[in-house]
């Protein structure tokens, strides 16, 4: 009885480190899975289980970003993660076409401190 209650305790802990919460600086929660979120390389180091960072406990990283870019930030890296495996010969959608103007110079500010 207590091996399955630690099952499901394991199982309910893997589940909920499947999910990452991105928050932005005017207070907009937005959750990726895990895999996405590790499409950037500063967002991998803060949410490694070896670093002993609070956002690897809490699974929430804190960003200084508005909300609008945070969101165009984890729709690029769902983006990259869909398409990283890609083969050569595949047809890949520009991500340029998504990107408005007047956020673009503060989102390439953004996926540069984010190596996204």
């Amino acid at each position: 009885m207590a091996a399955d209650s630690s099952n499901m305790q394991a199982e309910n802990k893997d589940k909920m480190n499947e999910w990452v919460r991105l928050t932005s600086t005017d207070g907009y929660d937005f959750l990726v899975k895990r895999k996405v979120a590790m499409c950037s390389g500063t967002l991998r180091n803060s949410l490694s289980a070896e670093s002993n960072f609070s956002e690897a406990l809490s699974n929430t990283a804190h960003t200084d970003e508005r909300a609008v870019i945070v969101e165009k930030l984890c729709e690029y890296l769902s983006y990259k993660s869909l398409y990283e495996g890609a083969k050569k010969n595949e047809e890949i959608p520009d991500f340029q076409e998504r990107v408005y103007p007047e956020i673009s110079l503060e989102l390439l500010v953004a996926a540069d401190y984010y190596d996204a």
